[in-house]
């Protein structure tokens, strides 16, 4: 049964660490929430919107969050059959710049195109000021070869927000408030702001004293961090983006979303991007969600699909919090506060008796692996020793078997059998697997030396 609340002790826990960050950051206030497992377990106000602790449906602006939004209208897009993710931007909108950069390139930040618009600064002005949508970048926009590294783009994502617009055939807020807010239930989610609202602030870094930041409408922009929204609605986005929602997106989609698509910086990354979705390694978990900022407000939403945990955290402060690092803490004091309790093992309910045939110890060359048949029905191929490639498979009508991560993610396994029916090896991408170390009775690539092993 899920566990509706927090032990006291992790309650504080949180509370003094959103405290902490609020008052070294010097933020006027921050309202934070966590999840577990769909279901919001705290929540809580520090500092002050309008002389009162700001409470879950106080709105601020959530910055770059609302590139994600952007990103589920562009995947419905996809689940209509509507776009190819492959598709150059050019074949849907052909005026628009960029239009050799194809759809999955934008969405992973790799098309190469600039990271901003040309000046002046785009977060403090009129949008009025880009009116056409090739006013939001000059001739020199190409950066880096399309395809070749990560280059975040906020220009990018206001190209996606176009394609909404033009394959929709409405606004984005039309179209936000009909395929996302609506069947979530997030009533207080908007292009602008509406009461009761944060200002935001910009804190003197020698003084404490505040500077009110200019609130700007960022037109063709405004996919790029226009909304604005509360701690309550965005618990119903994150419960979606780790669940998916059937009036929605569906789960396949969704983990699509936070899959690696942009090739990692460093030898040993510790945050990526997938599909309108940051990746973020934080004490040996993987958390997928977005972090924002626009002058005035931070934001972050980061979930643990493994631990099946998410955080939300707001403020009204241009900057001196790190407000990603903020929110994986609230993830990683719950998880490690009130670790999870592993659902009861529970054999096959029936199964193929066939398929135990294929299971134990089999040899790629002198290499050893393991082949085991699970609860759910799915295969788990792993390295008996060490570390090594393995893999989760699942059964195909054809009688095959698919990889479904790993070094043999999409890859397929088959049986292959002798005349008499008996096991000959399993094929994995080419790769041979026999029941004994070049098993010399198998059709190993290559043939097995016939005076087989021997001494020195």
């Amino acid at each position: 049964m899920p566990e509706t609340t927090l032990l006291p002790a992790t309650s504080r826990a949180l509370l003094h660490r959103i405290a902490t960050a609020q008052t070294q950051g010097r933020a006027p206030s921050m309202t934070a929430a966590v999840l577990r497992d769909g279901a919001r377990v705290w929540s809580e106000g520090y500092g002050l919107v309008d002389g009162a602790v700001p409470g879950d449906d106080t709105q601020y602006r959530i910055g770059s969050l609302t590139k994600t939004f952007v990103a589920v209208l562009v995947l419905r897009l996809r689940e209509e059959g509507l776009i190819d993710l492959d598709d150059q931007l050019s074949r849907h909108l052909p005026d628009a710049p960029a239009g050799s950069a194809t759809i999955f390139q934008l969405l992973a930040h790799t098309s190469g195109v600039a990271a901003e618009t040309p000046a002046p600064w785009w977060e403090r002005t009129p949008g009025d000021l880009r009116p056409e949508l090739g006013d939001i970048l000059d001739d020199d926009y190409r950066k880096h070869p399309a395809g070749h590294r990560f280059h975040y783009s906020n220009p990018g994502f206001a190209l996606l927000g176009a394609l909404v617009e033009r394959l929709r055939g409405q606004s984005l807020e039309q179209v936000l408030q009909r395929e996302i807010l609506t069947p979530l239930g997030m009533t207080r989610t908007s292009l602008l702001p509406q009461a009761p609202h944060a200002l935001g602030w910009a804190v003197h870094p020698w003084a404490d004293v505040l500077l009110p930041e200019p609130t700007e409408d960022a037109g063709r922009l405004a996919p790029a961090g226009q909304l604005w929204s509360t701690i309550t609605d965005l618990c119903r986005f994150a419960a979606f983006l780790a669940e998916g929602h059937p009036a929605v997106l569906p789960a396949a989609a969704v983990e699509l979303m936070r899959t690696a698509a942009s090739p990692p910086d460093g030898d040993q990354w510790e945050g990526g991007y997938g599909l309108g979705l940051q990746l973020k390694r934080d004490h040996g978990r993987i958390l997928a969600g977005h972090t924002g900022s626009m002058p005035g407000f931070l934001a972050v939403l980061w979930f643990s699909p493994t631990e099946r945990i998410a955080a939300v955290v707001l403020a009204n402060t241009t900057s001196g919090i790190s407000i990603g690092g903020l929110g994986a803490d609230l993830v990683r004091i719950v998880c490690e506060h009130e670790p999870r309790i592993p659902e009861p093992w529970q054999p096959l309910a029936e199964f193929d008796p066939a398929l135990l045939e294929l299971t134990g110890p089999w040899y790629w060359g002198p290499g050893g692996v393991g082949l085991k048949l699970c609860a759910d029905g799915d295969l788990e191929l792993g390295p008996l020793v060490g570390t090594g490639r393995g893999a989760r498979l699942k059964a195909q009508p054809d009688g095959t078997w698919l990889g479904l991560d790993g070094y043999y993610a999409g890859e397929t396994l088959r049986v292959v059998r002798r005349a008499d029916g008996t096991v000959d090896h399993l094929d994995l991408g080419s790769f041979v697997f026999t029941r004994t170390p070049y098993d010399a009775g198998a059709d190993v690539p290559g043939g097995v030396d016939p005076a087989g092993w021997r001494g020195r």
